[in-house]
């Protein structure tokens, strides 16, 4: 690592308690690599071959990715170039990163259903999920960022994604009381620490973590987590991911869920094949969580993908929503406006 620059010691700390030791030299220089460029395959509008043999013929040189078909990684070639060509212009491909493909192809969206997408913005993952549905059902994309949703809506009409409805930007955390129990598969990509996303020459990307960060995320996680589930038909699908390495934003949060709808949620277990993934953690601390938390995955990261964290969940009853709470007794002047 540079000698100039140097990621939060306390992270550094956390992390080498996270990863196993035979790997750690591996995930720290990946903090000092940059990613190269990947994209995937609108399928709405084109197929693998016919972009390739385009991209190709322009001078770009393209890798497979084992685990994704309709994914490349490009390895001749710059970003910049790739964005002036008409099928980037034309929206025939979607430039995202490897790792933020993962959670729709464990989601599995199927034509026809009801999706929802409940921090959606940017939208690469909102798009990725109408292909994968060949643009057939609905797909709910929701923000709370007014500005993030225009970006939303500018992605998906240039991805020809018709079937995605992008409301006025309202708070995850509310969408369920207007929509309990209403969407076959939930997708809930959090806000996070975005530790996965930490690169040593961008100070940017890391001079905002503090010791208390990952506390302060998991509490707006868990609260985002209630919405996602609440929203969710008995039988449902939901994923659960984050960009980052806390086990308080990830195993934990787990765990309470877990804790919190009893036997009303499963966690199930992960068929998709992804390189450097290792099981989710049953101890962290002093506290043992749930066995079950075992079946989500921590992707590690490598020259290629970011740092990732996904858990795929299963609703196996309805559950009530809670009570409405009664402020009544609370005095106005001495509310804490912080919460």
């Amino acid at each position: 690592m540079s000698k100039s620059r140097q990621l939060p010691e306390a992270f550094l700390t956390k992390l080498q308690r996270l990863i196993p030791a035979n790997q750690w030299d591996r995930v720290s220089k990946s903090f000092n690599t940059e990613k190269p460029t990947t994209f995937r395959v609108n399928t709405i509008k084109t197929n693998r071959n016919s972009l390739r043999e385009k991209l190709e013929s322009a001078g770009f040189k393209m890798e497979n990715v084992p685990w994704y078909k309709d994914a490349f990684i490009l390895r001749k070639g710059l970003q910049k170039d790739l964005e002036k060509t008409d099928s980037y212009i034309k929206g025939d491909l979607y430039v995202q990163g490897l790792s933020s493909m993962i959670p729709p192809l464990i989601l599995d969206p199927q034509p026809g259903e009801t999706i929802l997408d409940l921090t959606a913005a940017p939208g690469g993952k909102t798009t990725q999920m109408a292909a994968l549905m060949s643009g057939q059902g609905q797909i709910v994309a929701n923000d709370n960022n007014p500005i993030r949703v225009e970006k939303l809506r500018a992605n998906t009409d240039l991805q020809g994604a018709t079937c995605v409805n992008i409301p006025d930007a309202g708070d995850g955390g509310l969408f369920w009381k207007h929509h309990f129990e209403e969407f076959d598969r939930v997708l809930l990509d959090a806000p996070c620490s975005s530790e996965g996303r930490f690169l040593l020459d961008e100070p940017s990307t890391y001079g905002y973590w503090r010791k208390d960060t990952n506390q302060k995320m998991a509490k707006d996680q868990r609260r985002l987590f209630k919405s996602a589930f609440y929203s969710l038909k008995p039988g449902g699908t939901m994923v659960y991911s984050t960009c980052t390495f806390s086990p308080e934003e990830n195993e934990l949060v787990l765990n309470w869920a877990l804790e919190t709808y009893g036997d009303g949620m499963a966690i199930e277990d992960i068929s998709l094949a992804l390189p450097a993934a290792t099981r989710g953690l049953t101890v962290w601390e002093d506290l043992k969580l749930n066995p079950a938390v075992a079946k989500s995955l921590r992707v590690l990261p490598t020259n290629d993908m970011e740092g990732f964290f996904v858990a795929k969940l299963r609703k196996t009853k309805s559950i009530p929503p809670p009570p409405p709470q009664d402020f009544s007794h609370v005095n106005p002047k001495s509310e804490d406006k912080t919460a």
